[in-house]
C-alpha cells in the first residue's frame, strides 16, 4: 500500500496539508494570563478559545489555521481547550472584560484586548495589520 501511495502522490499531498505556521501555546493555567498580559507589552498575542465538542468551533479553528501563513509564523497564539479549562476561560473574560463565546479569538496588546471576535467573525481579524 505504501508503494501505491507514493506512486499516486498521496504522501506528498498529506505532507502539504499538515504544514502549519501557527505557533500554538497551550493555555492550561491561570498564571499564564499574567504572562500573556506581560508579553503583550512587547508584542501582540492572541488567545484562541476552542470547544472540542462543537462542530462550528472545529470548522472555525481549521479556517483559522489555514489562514496562517509564513508571515505570521512568529505570532504567538495561546490555545485554550474550553472543556478542560473552563475556569481559565472565565478568568480571561473577567481580566479582559470580554463576554465568553466559543469559539473566540482575542488579541491582546499592551495588556488589553484590542480586538476580539467569535464564531465565523474570527476570520475578519487581520493579524497582519495588528
Amino acid at each position: 500500500m505504501g508503494v501505491l501511495s507514493t506512486i499516486f502522490g498521496r504522501k506528498e499531498i498529506n505532507r502539504g496539508e499538515d504544514k502549519s505556521f501557527i505557533n500554538w501555546i497551550s493555555l492550561t493555567s491561570l498564571e499564564q494570563i499574567k504572562e500573556i498580559k506581560e508579553l503583550s507589552k512587547k508584542e501582540p498575542v492572541a488567545i484562541f478559545k476552542h470547544s472540542t465538542r462543537c462542530g462550528i468551533s472545529s470548522m472555525v479553528i481549521k479556517r483559522f489555521v489555514n489562514s496562517f501563513d509564513e508571515e505570521l509564523k512568529d505570532f504567538k497564539v495561546y490555545y485554550l481547550d474550553l472543556l478542560s479549562y473552563r475556569e481559565i476561560s472565565n478568568e480571561i473574560g473577567h481580566t479582559f472584560q470580554v463576554l465568553h463565546q466559543s469559539p473566540q479569538l482575542l488579541v491582546v496588546k499592551n495588556g488589553e484586548v484590542i480586538s476580539h471576535a467569535s464564531h465565523y467573525d474570527i476570520a475578519r481579524i487581520n493579524l497582519k495589520k495588528i
